[in-house]
C-alpha cells in the first residue's frame, strides 16, 4: 500500500469527509536536500473538507490531522501541506 493511500484511508476514516485529495508534491522538492531525489513519497498535500472541522480554529484543524498522520510522518513523510474546510467554506480547489 502506498503512503498516499494510507494518508487517504487515515483521513476518511477520522473525517469523514466531502471532498478530499492527497496529492503526491514529491517530485517539486528534489535536490532541496541531498537526500530528497523527488522519486518517493516525502512530501504530500492534503485537500479536506469536512463537518467535522465546523467550528474548529485553522490552528486546531492542522494539528488534528497532524496528529493522525504522526506515524506517517515519523516514518519518513518530509513535509506535510494541510488545506482543512468546513463545508461551505471557500477552497483553493
Amino acid at each position: 500500500m502506498t503512503l498516499r493511500t494510507r494518508i487517504e484511508e487515515k483521513l476518511v476514516e477520522a473525517f469523514a469527509p466531502e471532498r478530499l485529495s492527497v496529492v503526491d508534491e514529491s517530485h517539486l522538492h528534489a535536490g532541496h536536500q541531498p537526500d530528497i531525489t523527488g522519486t518517493g513519497e516525502t512530501h504530500m498535500r492534503v485537500r479536506i473538507v469536512s463537518a467535522k472541522f465546523a467550528g474548529m480554529s485553522r490552528l486546531a484543524r492542522h494539528r488534528a490531522i497532524t496528529d493522525l498522520l504522526k506515524p506517517e510522518l515519523d516514518a519518513g513523510l518530509h513535509a506535510l501541506a494541510v488545506e482543512p474546510a468546513a463545508p461551505n467554506e471557500p477552497t483553493r480547489w
